[in-house]
């Protein structure tokens, strides 16, 4: 029995290099490859495998103990004041001081209590602007831009789950909310790098940067979507616990270009398309600029 040829590295590395790029099918054909040696190639190679280097780093800390005492911590609620001299109105005024909380047990104990009231929410809102504007004549906006009284349910859900991320921050970053090896990793990776004249970053230089770490690039569609995800929720914990930070400069730069790499890296299956079509739907990120390009690539033959 006849052994089979060795394929030369340089050609398999040729393989790879077209197939981030190209389909299997088209590899093939510019090879002249049969499809079935195209396939085993970038099987063994392990170049299309999720990162597990990359993943590690862009992961949160555990979770561990925080000695941080939050301000969202709280023994009694807030004392009933009165606001209008209209005891339901001013009941959900007081419901609204007790949801600023954020503390899950007294908004549970305030919803019971608010359960009492018969009135509709919206009859409340209107006796609550005829008070503002009676309070502020002149004033067109009196009255309007107190929330929504009908909104409670969502406020209430909205503060105990900021509460929660707040309390998760600290116990995953630490009480003085430190950086992350992923955010120092960016701020090491592009230091130096001057903003250009609309004071952003080269995408092409920080690509270039980003590159030469090999073992921390994304090498699938589901890499990418693990790393943006991980910006996603770090973001959320951060604007939770301190709601005047904002992201370091090449933090931003650093998920651009991830989101960007979606564009170049082939879908491995249907499922894994899908998974990109949703994440980008679900988080808004449909009217960003290398959206068409992602979109192409998605579609594209496999």
């Amino acid at each position: 029995m006849a052994q089979r040829k060795a394929i030369p590295s340089n050609i398999r590395q040729e393989v790879l290099e077209l197939r981030r790029t190209h389909s299997q099918r088209e590899v093939a054909e510019l090879t002249g490859l049969s499809i079935g040696t195209i396939k085993t190639i970038i099987a063994r190679s392990g170049a299309f495998r999720d990162n597990p280097t990359h993943r590690a780093l862009f992961s949160l800390p555990p979770v561990k103990e925080s000695t941080q005492i939050l301000p969202a911590t709280v023994q009694s609620p807030p004392l009933p004041r009165r606001v209008t001299c209209d005891a339901e109105v001013d009941a959900v005024l007081w419901l609204r001081k007790v949801i600023e909380t954020g503390d899950e047990s007294l908004i549970g104990k305030a919803r019971i209590a608010f359960g009492h009231i018969k009135t509709p929410l919206s009859e409340l809102q209107e006796r609550y602007t005829r008070f503002m504007q009676e309070a502020q004549p002149g004033n067109l906006l009196a009255g309007l831009l107190f929330t929504q009284f009908d909104e409670i349910d969502r406020l209430a859900q909205a503060a105990i789950n900021k509460a929660a991320l707040r309390r998760e921050a600290y116990a995953r970053l630490g009480d003085k909310l430190e950086d992350t090896p992923a955010e120092q990793f960016c701020l090491n990776s592009l230091r130096g790098l001057e903003p250009e004249s609309m004071g952003f970053l080269s995408n092409t230089e920080v690509a270039d940067r980003f590159k030469v770490h090999t073992n921390l690039m994304p090498q699938t569609l589901n890499d990418c979507l693990h790393e943006l995800a991980y910006w996603n929720h770090l973001y959320r914990l951060r604007n939770a616990a301190d709601p005047d930070w904002q992201p370091y400069q090449e933090v931003d730069a650093r998920e651009i270009f991830t989101f960007s790499c979606m564009a170049l890296i082939r879908p491995r299956s249907t499922e894994e398309a899908v998974s990109v079509l949703r994440f980008m739907a679900d988080n808004g990120m449909m009217g960003q600029p290398d959206t068409d390009a992602i979109l192409m690539n998605l579609v594209g033959n496999r």
